[in-house]
């Protein structure tokens, strides 16, 4: 059974930083992608950023390319969102994805979901 817990969420000033970890188990994950979305109240669930556990490529939408930084750890099996010159429009529930599917970009291709991280940036 593949379980991923988000934590590290919390409440923030506008420009502070933050980095959230997923930790990932119930099998390998060698084959996967793992994404961060994020979800505002009223707002659709957004891509944030992705990376493939074997190579580490990495994918970010534009509105935090350049402020976030998503990274694994192999050795703990744990993904990492780092988040730089956080913004209120940054405010949203985080989540953390795997999928073996090739579309990173989309939540529809994700298997399996953590529970979320709520994030809240304040101006």
């Amino acid at each position: 059974q593949v379980q991923l817990v988000e934590s590290g969420g919390g409440l923030v000033q506008a420009g502070d930083s933050l980095t959230l970890s997923c930790a990932a188990s119930g099998r390998t994950f060698s084959s996967y992608t793992m994404g961060w979305f994020r979800q505002a109240p009223g707002k659709e669930r957004e891509f944030v950023a992705a990376i493939t556990w074997s190579g580490g490529r990495t994918y970010y939408a534009d509105s935090v390319k350049g402020r976030f930084t998503i990274s694994r750890d192999k050795a703990k099996n744990t993904v990492h969102l780092q988040m730089n010159g956080l913004k209120p429009e940054d405010t949203a529930v985080y989540y953390c994805a795997a999928t073996t599917l090739q579309r990173y970009y989309s939540g529809t291709y994700y298997q399996y979901w953590g529970q979320g991280t709520q994030v809240t940036v304040s101006s």
